[in-house]
């Protein structure tokens, strides 16, 4: 599949109960599905996206790769899978062969424990999914990069863990709050240090919602673009998210002029082809013993 790729949204059917976070008056207190996201693609030119997952479910994951055999131009799918489960490899066998499973992530930016991402048996998991050729999206809040390395040190062992570590959103940086320092430093150093990649996603609604400057949010943009170059960075809006603030239109608008001072290879990178490399994938390669291996 040619063309760009918008490597991050999201679908969902909306119930109070199951999306607590979202608040009952709230934009997004409704259903998002293919049917309200295929115009605005259109219109901005995008080929394809990735679904991300928004519930902690398996039944979401499987939900979300149904949608993707419906819908061609769905071309990955990250799903929710119980990473410290003693079961994760049968599990993950009876997912990993749809050709549309790209990877999983967890959502640790909610978790009350500062260090799980250095629980043992969450560290297995996700050694797992990286050894059966999956991508894991780490989901974290600035503060939590402060144990970012100590998480990624063992997967140096998976070599399949090159270039499949996905961070979201940029680490979610407190822009409404001016936020730099410690975020900054703790960001360029693990671009420096480890062969993750990440988002330029998200970003929008970690600034004041409603009087956020695009020069404000750009500044943030250029030092990922600082530290992990065009051929690390992702675009992705972030929708349905991103409307708590913006229009999807304006997502892109900020996008365009942001990467309009860079070559045309390296924007195609950013807007397309970096997801294409990531997220697309033979099913051919999974490989249930090297999973069992690694856990």
């Amino acid at each position: 599949m040619k063309g760009r790729v918008d490597a991050h949204q999201h679908f969902w059917v909306y119930s109070p109960e199951e999306f607590g976070w979202i608040a009952p008056d709230s934009v997004l207190a409704r259903g998002y599905g293919p049917q309200d996201l295929l115009p605005l693609l259109a219109a901005e030119g995008m080929a394809g996206t990735v679904a991300v997952q928004a519930r902690q479910t398996e039944t979401e994951t499987r939900w979300l790769l149904q949608m993707a055999d419906e819908h061609p131009w769905i071309i990955g799918v990250v799903g929710w899978i119980d990473l410290r489960a003693p079961d994760l490899d049968m599990r993950l066998h009876a997912l990993a062969h749809h050709p549309k499973l790209s990877g999983f992530r967890h959502v640790v930016q909610d978790e009350p424990d500062p260090r799980f991402l250095l629980d043992a048996a969450f560290q297995r998991g996700v050694r797992t999914v990286l050894a059966a050729g999956l991508t894991y999206e780490l989901l974290v809040r600035a503060p939590q990069l402060d144990h970012v390395p100590a998480f990624l040190d063992p997967l140096g062992e998976v070599p399949e863990a090159v270039g499949k570590i996905v961070i979201d959103h940029g680490a979610k940086p407190a822009i409404v709050a001016g936020e730099w320092e410690p975020w900054a430093g703790r960001i360029a150093a693990i671009a420096r240090r480890y062969p993750v990649t990440c988002k330029l996603s998200g970003l929008v609604t970690e600034a004041n919602h409603q009087t956020w400057r695009e020069d404000e949010v750009m500044r943030y943009m250029q030092h990922l673009l600082d530290c992990f170059g065009p051929e690390r960075l992702m675009f992705g809006s972030d929708w349905p998210v991103c409307l708590l603030a913006t229009s999807y239109e304006r997502i892109h608008d900020l996008a365009r002029r942001f990467l309009e001072p860079l070559a045309e290879h390296e924007r195609e990178a950013i807007m397309g082809g970096n997801a294409r490399r990531i997220y697309a994938r033979d099913p051919g390669r999974i490989d249930i013993q090297s999973m069992r291996g690694a856990a």
